[in-house]
């Protein structure tokens, strides 16, 4: 297979995903490189299968669908693949808006073109897609459950090696929100930091002065750190580990005076109780550490005709 040149794709699906805040060269590059774990240069490229099956004219359609309810995520770049694949022979239609609910046996897109291409593609369509809608789809879970409350729910950085902006842009397909991206966009200065720098105020006041336009957010387990940071101006908290109790009574303390992140094990079963405290957020790093796969299959016509 030779794949389309990023400069031969349909420019209207590069800005899409431009506009949702993702790099569309960074995006083919990657879809490359998981082309290339189905098709192997060093065995001949081909998927072997299709070409023994299928005729070299033979067109069909298939029918991307849901098989459980749920929140779909990653179309737009399963879309990409096909194209990367099969450039302009491939035709893409009823595609959903990603972020959008669905039932079981709703069709999320329809793809049409040459069959041998539409079966090398399917895989890694179904790949991204499925990942990234399982995040949205837990990520939509929580978002309920914090329904009525003025929490929002939080990813983390526990993700994929090389995934982080899919995955940050499932969750944000989900309705909830990024915390930061890496290491440099925003300090988090956790128990670590706290130990190295010999306190709360120390390693907040280092990071203040290193950094005094950056935004600081600091880890503390119990009310005096707490105080000491409310004292000293800190204005964003993570509050770890803490009981429901101890929630509420830092959120009585804090009195709007810092946002307030609860962290640590939570559960969407815990979820509500914990926003109901009346902290500003909830992380949960499960939301794209130890995701599920959303069930979406690709179901082709029986007799695909020829062109």
């Amino acid at each position: 297979m030779t794949p389309t040149s990023y400069d031969a794709l349909p420019h209207g699906l590069l800005a899409e995903l431009e506009i949702a805040g993702l790099d569309p060269r960074a995006l083919y590059a990657g879809i490359l490189a998981a082309l290339a774990e189905d098709l192997p240069e060093e065995l001949g490229g081909e998927d072997v299968t299709s070409l023994a099956t299928i005729a070299a004219d033979a067109h069909g359609t298939g029918d991307f669908a849901a098989r459980e309810p749920g929140v779909v995520a990653g179309l737009t770049l399963a879309t990409l693949v096909f194209h990367v694949v099969m450039g302009d022979d491939v035709v893409v239609s009823d595609r959903l808006a990603d972020g959008t609910p669905v039932e079981p046996g709703d069709v999320v897109m329809r793809v049409a073109g040459p069959t041998r291409g539409l079966l090398t593609a399917e895989r890694t369509a179904l790949n991204y897609a499925s990942h990234l809608s399982g995040i949205a789809t837990a990520t939509a879970a929580w978002v309920r459950a914090l329904d009525g409350t003025s929490a929002r729910v939080l990813d983390t950085r526990k993700t994929l090696p090389g995934y982080r902006a899919l995955q940050k842009y499932a969750v944000r397909c989900g309705g909830g929100v990024n915390h930061r991206f890496s290491l440099a966009d925003r300090a988090m200065v956790k128990d670590n930091h706290v130990i190295a720098a010999g306190g709360v105020v120390p390693a907040f006041h280092a990071v203040r002065t290193a950094h005094p336009d950056l935004r600081v957010e600091v880890e503390v387990t119990d009310l005096d750190q707490l105080h000491e940071l409310l004292e000293v101006g800190c204005e964003e908290i993570l509050l770890d580990n803490m009981s429901t109790d101890v929630m509420a009574q830092a959120v009585r303390i804090t009195a709007g005076r810092a946002s307030l992140e609860a962290s640590g094990g939570l559960t969407l079963e815990r979820a509500r109780e914990v926003a109901e405290t009346g902290v500003d957020f909830i992380s949960v790093g499960a939301l794209t550490h130890s995701v599920q796969v959303f069930d979406i299959g690709l179901d082709l016509q029986d007799r695909p005709s020829p062109a």
